[in-house]
């Protein structure tokens, strides 16, 4: 299907976690690129009315799969629109397969020293408490899921400012999308 969309017409799929807030960067290529930024982990939380978390205790995993199928069905009928998702919605079933017939998947990662530290300083003083930190870096492991599966591009943002990311993001989507066109 990607070789059937025309350059115009790809999609830019992020996913990864390289410090709190992953979808900002979505947010600031998107801008920069002039595309809309579609961010699945929230469409999830305001289509369900409740967090992710909450869905899957009050409803169980079967409706957490349903409306994550629905949103990924709608995303792949988006053209030029930036696309971040989270890789526990990215890995269930065939969305990682889906949603890479729309445009290139690019996760971010870096490494767990430099997480750490964008962790301690984004969270100041919520860092020293264990649960919170535990928190962050399970999310950490739920993400980096996806690092090494065929059709992932990495980008290891570790010596990269946040322009620098954005510019390296640009590029490989371009080059991707052309070279599969």
């Amino acid at each position: 299907m990607l070789n059937a969309l025309p350059l115009t017409d790809r999609n830019l799929i992020l996913t990864g976690y390289t410090g709190p807030n992953p979808p900002r960067i979505g947010q600031l290529i998107a801008e920069r690129l002039r595309l809309p930024f579609v961010n699945l982990d929230l469409q999830i939380t305001e289509r369900a009315g409740l967090s992710q978390e909450e869905v899957r205790q009050f409803y169980g995993e079967t409706r957490l799969k349903a409306i994550e199928s629905d949103l990924i069905e709608e995303a792949r009928l988006r053209r030029q629109t930036v696309i971040r998702v989270g890789a526990r919605t990215l890995l269930r079933g065939d969305h990682l397969a889906r949603l890479s017939e729309t445009g290139p998947v690019i996760c971010l990662v870096t490494t767990l020293d430099a997480v750490l530290r964008r962790l301690h300083i984004a969270m100041g003083g919520r860092y020293a408490d264990p649960n919170e930190r535990a928190r962050e870096i399970g999310e950490l492991r739920r993400e980096w899921a996806v690092r090494g599966l065929p059709g992932i591009i990495e980008l290891d943002t570790t010596y990269l400012d946040v322009e620098q990311t954005i510019q390296t993001v640009i590029e490989l989507w371009r080059e991707r999308a052309i070279a599969r066109s």
